[in-house]
C-alpha cells in the first residue's frame, strides 16, 4: 500500500517511462567515451567499467520498473546510473572547458551536473532500505526515512548553492572537473560532517534489514538472503580492492584491477536485488551461499597445504623447488575431493539444512524401505517423505 501510494504521487506507473530512462543512461553512456578521448583520460580503465555498471543498474531497474511499476525500487535502480554518468560527463565537459586556453560554453551548468554523484549514492541506499517491495520493514523506520530525505535535500541545497556562486567568483576546478572551495571555509566543514552522517544512516538501513531477516519466514526471508549476499559481495570486493591498492607496488600507477574487482562487487547487488524482487530461482540461495563457502573454505585450506609442503621440502628437507613444487601439486590435488565433501557436509548443515535435512530424511525413508511389506504404509511413508523434504503445494500418489 504504502508503495503504490508513493509511486502514485510520483507518477511511477509507465513502463514508457522505464524505457526512456534507460535510453537516457545509454546515450550518456555513448557521450562519456570521446570525453575520456579528449580528456586524455584511461578510456579503457575508465568507459568500460562505467558503461558496464550502468548496464547492470539500468538492466536491473529496467526490468523490475516494466515488471511492478508500482515499486520505486526499480525506478530508483534506473535514476542511480543516470545520475553516475551525468556526474562523470559534467565533471569530464568541466575539466575541458576551465582548461586554460579553452572556453567552452556551459561550463557552470557542467560543474553542477559534476555534483549529481551524492543523489546517485543516496537512491542506492533508499534502495537498500525499501528493499523488496518499496516500504520500510516497519512503520517506526518511516522517521528514519524523512529524516534521511531531510538531511540529503539540505546537503543538496548548501552544495548547489555553493557550485551556482562560485564559478563566477575565483573558482577553481580541480583534474576532473568538480568545483574545490577553500578547504577551511564552512563549506568543507559541511562536507566533512556529511560522510560520518551518511555512514550512519547507511549502517541504520543496514542494521534494519538485518532485523528484519531475523523476524522473516519463507519468501521475504529468502529475499532479504539474496540482499545480504550481494551486500557481502560487494563488500568483500571493496576490501579486495583496497588492500590491492594499498599493497601496489607503484602507488602512482592506474589502479585498473583493483576498480575492476570493486565494479564486479558492486554489480553483484543489483543482480541480488533483482533476483530477491522478482523471485526468479528465489530458494536457490541457501545453495550458492554453501557452495560458494565449500569451495572458499576448500580453496584456503588447499592454499595452505600447498605452501606448507613447499616451505616443508625446500627449507627443512633436501629436496629441490621443482620436485617440492610437483609434491605439493600432487598433495593438493589428492585432497580436493575427500576435503570438499567433508568441509561441504560441515557447510551444508549450518548454510544449508533444508537440503541437509533432505538428504537425512531421505536416507531414512530408503533404509525403512528395505523392510516394509505394507503397500499403503509405504504409499503413506512416501507422501509424508516428500511432504516433508521438498514442500510441495500439493502432492498426489497413483499407484
Amino acid at each position: 500500500m504504502a508503495a503504490e501510494v508513493t509511486a502514485r504521487r510520483f507518477g511511477l506507473t509507465s513502463p514508457v517511462a522505464a524505457v526512456a530512462l534507460a535510453v537516457l543512461a545509454v546515450l550518456l553512456a555513448g557521450v562519456s567515451v570521446p570525453l575520456y578521448v579528449v580528456t586524455h583520460q584511461n578510456v579503457l580503465a575508465n568507459s568500460v567499467e562505467n558503461i558496464a555498471l550502468a548496464v547492470v543498474f539500468g538492466s536491473v531497474g529496467l526490468v523490475v520498473a516494466w515488471r511492478q511499476p508500482r515499486n520505486p525500487i526499480g525506478w530508483l535502480l534506473l535514476a542511480g546510473p543516470v545520475l553516475e554518468l551525468l556526474f562523470i560527463d559534467g565533471a569530464l565537459y568541466g575539466a575541458l572547458a576551465y582548461r586554460p586556453g579553452h572556453h567552452l560554453p556551459l561550463g557552470a551548468v557542467a560543474v553542477l551536473l559534476a555534483y549529481s554523484w551524492f543523489p546517485g549514492l543516496g537512491a542506492l541506499a533508499l534502495v537498500i532500505l525499501l528493499f523488496p517491495d518499496g516500504a520500510p520493514p516497519s512503520p517506526r523506520w518511516r522517521w528514519v526515512l524523512w529524516s534521511y530525505l531531510a538531511v540529503a535535500a539540505c546537503y543538496a541545497a548548501v552544495v548547489y548553492t555553493v557550485v551556482m556562486s562560485a564559478p563566477g567568483h575565483d573558482a577553481r576546478i580541480d583534474s576532473s572537473g568538480v568545483l574545490t572551495p577553500d578547504p577551511a571555509g564552512w563549506f568543507a566543514t559541511v562536507t566533512k560532517l556529511s560522510g560520518p552522517v551518511s555512514a550512519a544512516f547507511w549502517l541504520s538501513f543496514v542494521a534494519a534489514q538485518v532485523l528484519s531477516w531475523r523476524r522473516s519466514s519463507g519468501e521475504r526471508r529468502q529475499q532479504l538472503k539474496w540482499l545480504m549476499s550481494g551486500a557481502a559481495v560487494l563488500a568483500v570486493g571493496e576490501v579486495i580492492a583496497q588492500v590491492s591498492v594499498v599493497t601496489a607496488v607503484n602507488p602512482w600507477a592506474t589502479p585498473v584491477i583493483p576498480d575492476l574487482i570493486a565494479a564486479a562487487g558492486l554489480a553483484a547487488l543489483p543482480l541480488s536485488i533483482g533476483v530477491g524482487i522478482l523471485k526468479y530461482r528465489l530458494y536457490d540461495i541457501d545453495r550458492i551461499i554453501s557452495r560458494t563457502l565449500g569451495y572458499g573454505i576448500v580453496t584456503g585450506l588447499l592454499v595452505g597445504v600447498y605452501a606448507g609442503v613447499v616451505l616443508l621440502a625446500t627449507r627443512v628437507l633436501p629436496i629441490s623447488s621443482p620436485v617440492a613444487v610437483a609434491g605439493a601439486t600432487l598433495a593438493a590435488a589428492a585432497l580436493f575431493n575427500p576435503l570438499r565433501n567433508r568441509v561441504q557436509r560441515v557447510v551444508d548443515r549450518r548454510f544449508n539444512r533444508v537440503r541437509y535435512d533432505a538428504d537425512r530424511t531421505v536416507a531414512a525413508f530408503a533404509a525403512r524401505l528395505q523392510d516394509a511389506v505394507d503397500l499403503d504404509s509405504v504409499r503413506d511413508d512416501l507422501a509424508g517423505v516428500v511432504q516433508k523434504a521438498l514442500e510441495p503445494a500439493h502432492l498426489s500418489v497413483w499407484m
